[in-house]
Parts: C-alpha cells; structure tokens; sequence
C-alpha cells in the first residue's frame, strides 16, 4: 500500500477505513517532516560553510599582502560551499513543492543560504512555519 492511498486495513481482516483526504496537490504530513529535517540539515551546514567562505576571504584578501600566498587548499573552502548550496537548493525546492509555498518565499529561502548567517535566521523561521502547517487540524 501506498503512502498516497487514502484507505488504511483496519484491525478486523476485509474492512477498510476511510481518511479524510488531503487538499488537492498537498503532501503527506511525514513526507513534509522528511523533507524539512532535510533543508534543516542543509541549511545549517550551507551556513557554516558560508561563514568559513567568509573567513577565508577576510584572511585572502586583507590580511595577506598578497592573496597569491595564501595556501593552495583554501581554494577548496568555495568549492564544498558551493557543493553544499546546491544540495541546500534542491532540498529547499523540494520541502517548497511538499509545503506549498508561494514562489517568492522559495525564492528567498534560496537565496538565504548566499548571505552570511541569513540561512540560520530563514532556518528558523521556515521550521516554525512548516510545523504549524502540518501540526494543524486537517493534516
């Protein structure tokens, strides 16, 4: 049986149950809490990888005299930011679409994880919210 079926077997053997059906394009309240323990997880860890970015930057380019001396592995900083901030979308997206939210709201949701300490803040904000959709009578 499905996760998207709306009758369960009861207890007795040959009857089923009826669910209240969910609105029309909604997802199942557990497939929501998957996807948002997903952006949870991406969001912090594309936050500290963004404030790593940073600090390797302020190092880089103002406390060196000359960045062509800063050690070759730093270059590697950008590199896993920029890995994780693409997961950071997808998983974003995806918890949008499950959520329905609007598209400017996962636009900026998206766009959090660019700006130092902002995913945190979107983190928060979004976790609060998306509980309150699925704790709410109906779900």
């Amino acid at each position: 049986m499905s996760a998207s079926d709306n009758s369960a077997a009861s207890p007795v053997a040959g009857e089923t149950t009826t669910l209240a059906p969910r609105p029309l394009g909604s997802a199942a309240p557990e497939k929501i809490r998957g996807a948002l323990t997903r952006y949870r997880a991406l969001a912090y860890i594309t936050g500290v990888w963004l404030l790593v970015l940073c600090g390797e930057m302020v190092y880089k380019y103002l406390l060196l005299d000359d960045s062509s001396t800063a050690p070759h592995w730093l270059f590697y900083i950008g590199q896993v930011h920029g890995i994780f901030y693409m997961l950071y979308l997808v998983f974003t997206i995806d918890l949008g679409i499950k959520a329905r939210w609007q598209p400017m709201t996962t636009f900026l949701t998206c766009l959090a994880g660019t700006i130092p300490f902002l995913s945190f803040v979107f983190e928060h904000n979004r976790t609060r919210e998306v509980k309150a959709i699925t704790a709410s009578p109906g779900r």
